[in-house]
């Protein structure tokens, strides 16, 4: 079944929320805010071991160089102005909205917050893309069932921090993944030229260390406008490979 990966990933979502949910209201207010900080600082290694696992490239007498540099910058910049000119979080953040008005949650001030912090941690990343790739391109749901468990554990510790609204984060990742898993097919020719992959993992990398950064400090990046950045890294390894 080759969205089973995805689907798989959807009900450890849902499952971490509710468990988050229901037992989050026990927590005292400042473990609920240390555990924040602790999760965006998780988060921003993850992006870092991640971007740097690509960045950094070994020299035969051991010496570390940076690759891929000014790929990332080009993809990061590129891809924000596109994303800030169509204002992708925005959008995000208007269903967030919606939907908080669809389950009368009009009380919950911080449900908009909720669903878009964790859609954005859940649905950006190597192994969100990479696994929904692989799920449809071999039907390996590997990947995708080890984001599965982290993400139960990111979604317990979110929702009992942030409320209701991040349990509504199902709803990106499975149309996001589900549409990647797709399409994979489609899109297997251009996935498998030149360093493609690795290019869209490295700049999804640098966007969950921005993530993690909003988590543990506030809102400093606008990481949902930065999304068009992995199209771009994609492109640029096309581009780069039929020069």
């Amino acid at each position: 079944m080759p969205v089973l990966g995805t689907l798989v990933n959807v009900g450890a979502v849902i499952a971490g929320a509710l468990i988050g949910v229901l037992f989050g209201k026990r927590i005292k207010g400042d473990v609920r805010d240390a555990l924040m900080k602790v999760l965006g600082l998780s988060v921003m290694f993850i992006g870092v071991s991640g971007a740097m696992s690509r960045l950094l490239k070994a020299g035969p007498d051991g010496s570390l160089s940076t690759d891929l540099t000014m790929m990332m910058i080009v993809s990061l910049v590129l891809g924000t102005v596109i994303g800030e000119l169509i204002n992708i979080e925005k959008w995000l953040e208007r269903f967030g909205v919606w939907l908080k008005k669809t389950i009368h949650a009009e009380k919950d001030e911080g449900f908009v917050a909720a669903f878009v912090n964790t859609s954005l941690v859940i649905c950006v990343g190597a192994m969100a893309v990479v696994g929904a790739i692989e799920d449809g391109l071999s039907a390996d749901h590997t990947t995708l069932f080890a984001k599965a468990v982290l993400d139960f554990v990111i979604v317990i510790i979110m929702s009992s921090t942030m409320g209701v609204g991040c349990l509504f984060a199902f709803l990106p990742i499975l149309l996001l993944q589900g549409s990647i898993t797709a399409l994979a097919k489609v899109c297997e020719p251009i996935l498998h030229i030149g360093t493609a992959i690795s290019d869209l993992s490295l700049v999804g990398a640098v966007m969950i260390f921005c993530i993690g950064v909003n988590l543990s400090f506030g809102k400093k990046f606008r990481a949902g406008n930065m999304l068009p950045a992995l199209v771009i890294a994609v492109i640029w390894a096309v581009v780069e490979h039929y020069l």
